[in-house]
């Protein structure tokens, strides 16, 4: 793309970049704002074009690049990783991670290939592997063997190695239990009804439960012939995770256990049944108290919901260039989606002025189809700001027309509420829909027992149509079993089985932070623009990646949520996050997270994944959507995000602000709005968390601050050393050691402690210049800084679908990768002359690049995405 521009108007440009430094409060030396405003007639008039860029699968040579030295050898050196006050500890000394998922057969390397995959690691600065999806297949991709119940020797071999080079690097472990396996413990005829990987019925069912058992004891009690030890012996295993991203409140809220097969519905029900006698005695009489409030259905509460007044009360939702057209005929709704958008929501249909009230029943319901099968979501919610959400359902249209129902209890009041069909958006087509009701719906006073006299579980629609009492006895029943779940699996390996690693339960959002405290460490999972499918899961054509930059984003993207669910009081790790391929601003992943990881005192963060692939390293290009290790434009990016983080350039944030809120009302809010309990429920605004250190804990009464929402378009931490401009979007880092802008720089100025960085064309007005002292105390005393730049990355060969950009089905190209260079003038602190060379993909001195006026200029021209300069 060629980007004009005239001398004048960048003149103008400048100016007016330099006026928003001034207002911003930063100083701007008047030699530095000259030579800008020189500099400003000649720079590069347009973006060039992209350059192959691989980086060496199994490089770990030493440079400018290499910041291994930071990892400590052997890991475990020290003894287990340990939790103290609130943080993680290697003995006394205070530890960090920076680490990586490995995921099917990724997590069994070749001997040869485990020595030069752990070495490149550590060169990169990751200092803990979390081995993933271990189980969900037999050999070679998994560990089981053909029968699904014993380990297979080789792959098991394979591990063991694999873990003991890391180790020898300075790379710990986190070890996995079940993450993706279907239990054996019924014939899969029998299972079917059950979820995926029998999430959250492995809470519960006691065969399930003993598996999980005998699993965990055959591989952690193994010893390791490579380390001489087993692992719960070994201190380089720093955590091991119970359950991945399975829970039962999570599994039951979102309809997973409406189906159950008969054995597990069975066994649930007699659970149901013991929790009442233990709760009241007997169940002969059942409690008063669940009568009250008992009721037949309501009045209709929507106007034309037989669409027989054509479209009237109904108000269609185009947005940013999505596009859809409604028809009605015969009484029957027709929207056909013509233009995807980035978001679901950004077309839907929906009826405003409706009241809803906290903890009333409702019932809506509705007929449809699908040209082709697609999913709606249906919703009640506010009309305005902040759109809070009282109730939904995923519905699964098909061809045919059927009757489609949910039941809910309001989560909430407003009086300006509405009734949506969302996610739309998705895929073009069209769908139609009859006959929508929303009524009041009828509140049972009653639980159904079967001819036995066993009370019968219930499905998320079923519950919210009995009362208030039955619903928050049900809720605290689910409860309890969840939580006699987490902490009988934490008993059983640390006094079965001897464990002496850290123990994570499964992440926030899944269970209730209640439960997961009672756990060592406090996990949770964030991706920005995971992909989505609109008709069929994991479909490897049929899906799309939205290409919007987290950088600057108004609501803050992921981050605010990630902060505001920190439990005070424990070590808080995120074991999953990535920016999903094939989003062209995806090299923000690193510098976004570890900045705001280390603002917010966090103590690991794992990307997900290094790579899913079996005995396949040397790909030289990025093939999936979150496999880093070819990824020219993340890998880039880790050496100095490394120091934002696990050296902490980036300093913690000077005061913290936390929700303090009793058991009871946690019980009961997450009753009404689902397991994921935060801050935000409780009065901090999500953009808090770019001021501030952000939490929640539990308190016998509750202490809710009074954090008014931030102001303005620019978030300027309290250690005054991270802003989160949403006006520009974009992020700078000033730091003593570390300086960075992030975001849509091109063509503006910047000045971070007296180092100017000034960007030219970029091919989507996106680019990150860092700057990080390698050998000094400060770059007032520097003697070697490294210089990254990064814009986008993509494949040769690549394809979109189409303009949008959102989707390459399965066309990811071939090898080499390839990169944008990106221009920028970097003005030094004066005192100080400098050699400055491009460095290869190794990290190596390639080409002397001459300075001029204490100014190194980088260019497209020196293919190149590092730079190296040494102090004279």
């Amino acid at each position: 793309m060629i980007l004009k521009r005239l001398s004048s108007k960048l003149l103008s440009s400048k100016s007016a970049s330099l006026g928003r430094m001034a207002r911003i409060g930063l100083t701007i030396p008047t030699t530095l704002c000259t030579a800008l405003m020189l500099a400003a007639l000649t720079f590069n008039a347009q973006a060039a074009e992209m350059f192959p860029f691989v980086l060496p699968w199994d490089d770990a040579t030493a440079g400018a690049t290499d910041v291994s030295a930071w990892l400590e050898k052997p890991a475990g050196r020290n003894g287990f990783i340990a939790a103290k006050n609130g943080h993680l500890f290697a003995g006394d000394k205070r530890q960090r991670f920076i680490g990586v998922n490995i995921a099917f057969g990724a997590n069994f390397p070749t001997h040869a290939d485990a020595e030069k995959v752990a070495a490149r690691m550590a060169k990169f600065g990751i200092n803990c592997v979390r081995f993933h999806h271990m189980d969900m297949q037999g050999t070679p991709a998994g560990i089981f063997s053909k029968d699904g119940r014993t380990l297979d020797a080789e792959r098991l071999d394979r591990l063991d190695y694999f873990l003991f080079q890391l180790k020898e690097h300075g790379i710990y472990a986190d070890l996995n239990l079940h993450v993706s396996r279907t239990y054996p413990d019924l014939p899969a005829s029998e299972k079917e009804g059950s979820p995926n990987f029998d999430k959250g019925v492995d809470n519960f069912a006691a065969a399930m439960i003993a598996l999980q058992k005998d699993y965990a004891r055959a591989l952690l009690t193994h010893i390791n012939p490579y380390t001489k030890s087993a692992y719960t012996d070994e201190p380089a295993v720093a955590f091991i995770e119970i359950n991945n991203e399975n829970a039962l409140l999570d599994e039951w809220r979102n309809g997973g256990l409406d189906h159950l097969p008969v054995p597990y519905h069975a066994e649930l029900s007699r659970l149901w049944t013991d929790w009442l006698k233990t709760t009241y005695g007997s169940v002969e009489n059942p409690p008063a108290g669940w009568a009250t409030g008992a009721h037949s259905i309501g009045a209709e509460l929507l106007k034309n919901g037989d669409f027989s007044h054509n479209f009237e009360s109904w108000n269609l939702e185009q947005h940013e260039g999505a596009a859809a057209q409604i028809k009605v005929s015969d009484g029957v709704l027709r929207v056909d989606v013509q233009k995807t958008g980035a978001q679901p929501w950004h077309v839907q249909f929906n009826q405003a002025g409706l009241h809803f009230q906290e903890g009333e029943t409702y019932t809506a319901s509705f007929r449809a189809r699908a040209a082709t099968p697609r999913k709606v979501s249906v919703n009640a919610s506010m009309a305005h700001e902040p759109w809070t959400v009282f109730g939904s359902k995923e519905f699964a249209l098909t061809p045919e027309w059927s009757a489609y129902s949910f039941t809910f209890a309001a989560s909430g009041s407003d009086d300006r509420g509405r009734l949506s069909f969302s996610g739309l958006a998705v895929a073009i087509g069209a769908c139609e829909v009859a006959d929508v009701s929303l009524r009041i719906g009828a509140v049972d006073g009653a639980v159904p027992r079967d001819s036995s006299g066993v009370f019968t579980a219930f499905t998320r629609d079923e519950v919210a149509s009995h009362t208030i009492a039955i619903q928050r006895d049900w809720y605290r029943f689910l409860w309890s079993i969840e939580e006699r779940y987490w902490t009988g699996m934490k008993r059983f390996l640390r006094e079965d089985l001897h464990a002496k690693s850290l123990i994570v339960g499964t992440p926030m959002g899944w269970s209730p932070f209640p439960i997961q405290e009672q756990m060592d460490v406090i996990d949770c999972h964030a991706y920005w623009q995971h992909p989505r499918f609109p008709h069929k899961s994991w479909d490897a054509e049929d899906w799309t990646v939205a290409p919007l930059p987290m950088t600057g984003a108004a609501d803050g993207g992921v981050l605010p949520r990630l902060a505001l669910q920190r439990v005070s009081g424990m070590p808080y790790i995120c074991t999953e996050y990535n920016h999903a391929a094939p989003n062209p601003y995806s090299a923000e992943t690193f510098p976004l997270i570890c900045a705001y990881a280390a603002f917010q005192d966090w103590d690991a963060i794992f990307a997900f994944a290094y790579s899913h692939r079996l005995d396949d390293w040397a790909k030289g290009y990025f093939p999936s959507f979150f496999d880093i290790d070819q990824h020219p434009a993340k890998m880039a990016t880790l050496a100095a995000s490394a120091a934002l983080f696990l050296r902490g350039d980036v300093h913690p944030a000077a005061r913290e602000i936390v929700a303090t809120v009793p058991l009871e009302t946690v019980i009961n809010t997450a009753r009404a709005s689902g397991p994921r309990i935060a801050s935000d429920a409780f009065g901090v605004s999500p953009l808090t968390a770019f001021l501030h250190r952000t939490g929640i804990r539990l308190g016998s009464t509750a202490d809710l601050p009074s954090a008014p929402s931030p102001d303005g378009s620019k978030f300027t931490s309290d250690t005054g050393q991270l802003t989160w401009d949403t006006d520009d979007k974009v992020v700078t880092i000033d730091t003593p050691r570390s300086k960075a802008v992030i975001g849509f720089a091109e063509r503006r100025s910047y000045d971070l402690g007296g180092i100017g960085i000034e960007f030219g064309a970029l091919k989507q007005g996106f680019g990150i210049v860092q700057l990080t002292v390698l050998e000094g105390a400060d770059f007032h005393s520097a003697r070697r800084i490294l210089v990254t730049a990064v814009a986008t990355a993509e494949n040769t060969g690549m394809q979109w679908k189409d303009v949008n950009r959102d989707s390459i089905g399965s066309q990811w190209g071939r090898a080499p990768s390839l990169v944008e260079g990106v221009p920028a003038k970097i003005r030094l602190l004066p005192g100080q002359t400098w050699k400055a060379w491009a460095l290869d993909e190794r990290g190596q001195r390639r080409e002397a690049v001459p300075l001029q006026d204490n100014t190194l200029e980088i260019a497209p021209a020196h293919k190149t995405l590092w730079y190296e300069l040494v102090a004279e």
